[in-house]
Order: C-alpha cells, then sequence, then structure tokens
C-alpha cells in the first residue's frame, strides 16, 4: 500500500471478496533528506503516504505493517540507477523495484507472515493458460493506465502469487469505488516523478551520491568532428536536444553515448532512427523459450506506441529485435517489451541499437 488510491482500491476490493488482508507499506528512503524532499513533492512512499495507507487500513478494518526494506533498494535500485546513468545509459528504476524489491524481497517477507499471495494497484491482469499450462500477464482494461510494461520482469512462479484486482478496471472506475467507499484517497493525485528523486534533477542526485561522477568530454558529429565539450554524460540521454550548447544550422540531437571515451555523438533526428537493436536481461512470460523468429508488437519505452517487429534468439540468452519501421531514440538500459495482442511475450533491457 503506497498510500495512493490504486492500491487502496485495490486492498478494498479483496476485503470485500472474503480475503484476509494486511496492509504493507515499503520503507524505501535511503536518508531523511529524500525523505524530506518527498514530503515536499508528494512522493510514494512517503511519510504522508505511509500514514494515508495506514488510515485506509484502518478503515478497511485491516492491519497494517510498515516493513524496512532501504538496504535492498539501496543495493538493487539506487546504485543500479547510479552505475547506469555513470556508464551513459538510461535505467528504469520502476522495473527494477519490481523485479528485485516488491515481488521478491517483499514477496518472501509477506510469506513469512503467513500470506499466500502479493496484491498491488498496478493495471495489469493475471490469467492461467491451460493449453500453454502457464500464467500470462495481460494489459489492464484501461489502456491509458496499462503498466504491464514495467511488470514483463515476473516470473511465473511470481505471477501464480500474484493479484493485480484493479486491473479489469478504469481509472475513472477506481476513483469511483473509493469515493462510494470514503477513502480520503479518492481524488489524491498520483506521483509521476521517479520516488527517489523527487524533483527529476537526476544528475544532481547522481553527483551528489558519487561525487566526481560529472566529468567533461567531446561531442563529435558522426563523422569524429568534435563540436563542443558536454559537462558529463551523466546529463544526457539518447534523443535529448536541449543543453548541447553547441549552434548549427540544423537542429543536432544525441544518438549515442560513448562511455569508454567520455563522448556524445551527435546528429540530425534522421540519425535517430534505428531499425533494430539487442536486448539482453531476457524474461518470457507466455513462452517457456524462443526457438524461432516470432513476430510481435514492441515497445522501446513506457510511453511509446507499439511497433510491429521480429524477435530472433540470438546467443548467450539475448534477443535480437527487429522492427518494421525505425524507432526514434532507442536508448540503452530501458526496456522492450514485446506484446501479442494483450499478452506479454515478455521483454529484456536495450543493450544497443543496431
Amino acid at each position: 500500500m503506497s498510500g495512493g488510491v490504486d492500491s487502496s482500491v485495490a486492498a478494498a476490493l479483496l476485503v470485500e471478496a472474503g480475503y484476509e488482508v494486511i496492509g504493507i507499506t515499503m520503507n524505501i528512503w535511503p536518508s531523511a533528506k529524500t525523505a524530506e524532499e518527498a514530503e515536499r513533492f508528494g512522493g510514494c512512499c512517503s511519510l504522508s503516504a505511509t500514514d494515508d495507507a495506514k488510515n485506509v487500513a484502518y478503515k478497511l478494518g485491516i492491519p497494517h505493517y510498515t516493513f524496512d526494506f532501504r538496504e535492498i533498494f539501496k543495493q538493487e535500485v539506487i546504485e543500479n540507477f547510479v552505475s547506469e546513468y555513470k556508464g551513459g545509459r538510461t535505467p528504469n528504476p520502476c522495473i527494477r523495484c519490481n523485479q528485485f524489491v516488491k515481488f521478491q524481497a517483499l514477496r518472501h517477507k509477506a510469506m513469512a507472515i503467513g500470506a499466500d499471495y502479493i496484491a498491488t494497484g498496478h493495471y495489469a491482469r493475471i490469467e492461467f493458460d491451460d493449453s500453454r499450462g502457464r500464467y500470462l500477464l495481460k494489459k489492464g482494461i484501461d489502456k491509458s493506465k496499462d503498466q504491464s510494461y514495467v511488470l514483463y520482469v515476473l516470473t511465473q512462479d511470481q505471477l501464480a502469487h500474484t493479484m493485480f484486482p484493479v486491473g479489469h478496471l478504469s481509472k475513472q472506475a477506481t476513483r469511483k469505488k473509493a469515493a462510494e467507499l470514503g477513502l480520503a484517497v479518492a481524488q489524491k493525485a498520483e506521483s509521476q516523478e521517479i520516488c527517489f528523486v523527487p524533483d527529476k534533477n537526476y544528475p544532481k542526485f547522481v553527483t551528489e551520491y558519487t561525487p566526481g561522477a560529472e566529468k567533461p568530454g567531446p561531442i563529435y558529429d558522426e563523422q569524429g568532428n568534435v563540436l563542443g565539450v558536454h559537462k558529463g554524460i551523466i546529463h544526457y540521454t539518447i534523443g535529448q536536444r536541449k543543453g548541447l550548447g553547441i549552434s548549427s544550422p540544423v537542429p543536432l540531437y544525441v544518438v549515442s553515448i560513448k562511455e569508454e571515451e567520455d563522448a556524445i555523438i551527435v546528429g540530425t533526428k534522421e540519425d535517430l532512427g534505428k531499425t533494430a537493436l539487442l536486448a539482453d536481461g531476457v524474461n518470457l512470460i507466455s513462452i517457456r523459450e524462443l526457438i524461432a523468429p516470432m513476430p510481435v508488437a514492441a515497445k522501446i519505452r513506457y510511453k511509446a506506441s507499439e511497433s510491429p517487429a521480429m524477435i530472433s534468439p540470438e546467443p548467450e540468452g539475448r534477443i535480437l529485435v527487429e522492427f518494421e519501421h525505425p524507432q526514434s531514440a532507442i536508448t540503452p538500459g530501458q526496456a522492450v517489451v514485446f506484446y501479442d495482442g494483450e499478452v506479454v511475450v515478455g521483454g529484456g533491457t536495450i543493450e544497443r541499437s543496431l
């Protein structure tokens, strides 16, 4: 229970269905300073959010606990976030949190106190397919709120012990249900930030966490000509146009980042378009393994549209993704997720564009 409307209604629906429900909020804040910032920006799992979760639990008549997950969140999410940015990649910490904290560490803690399932307020659905003998992860009914993209990391065992009670509802219906139940969080605004960087200033967070991470370096064009000097690769991501500090008769964008040289390569908008990528850290859900090329619809970032693609197996568990149409700003570190209609086939982390 993050203190938001989605997890609050998820708990309420389970209570109504007759389940014995225990509310759990994760304490993940790495420092008092970050927690103070979270209060200012209204981040999830902040002190006020925890109070909201406690109040909802009291209203529903269920016990509520706050568990300390600061150390594992620091190790698996924050340190990865910092390391990826220092390496010129753009990570998705929400996926890491789902993979290592919510559906692994929290689940183990929940099982230790006798729970059979973990339930969250994610907009997605889980169904068991008898013909495949596998649990399927499907998109939420409300396509504008669908969160299946950030859940592609879930394993068969995790899916078997997970519930998404609001996955069959629209966001509007969720808020309506909360209002009918008299929950104070019914109209609570959604948190749009990365929870541990509430002000969206990622370079500042990285430099404060790791002093010396900000290293100036050259800006090249794709022909190898030096166009200027940048203030550190942690300030840039693929597709970025602002903040380059160089003049050009045509708009220039970051098309690649070379960590080993602390260099940024810039090009035109057309240069951003790539037709293939290589993904590693792959997790497959609807199929046991990929043994031959398979047509899918693929998304290269959370807010991206799906695009027709062919996925093929590569050595060491990697997957080659070839798109029918060029994709703009394929970004190493982000996730690529594969769909077959409503069903999540699987996904992986973008290693590089091709």
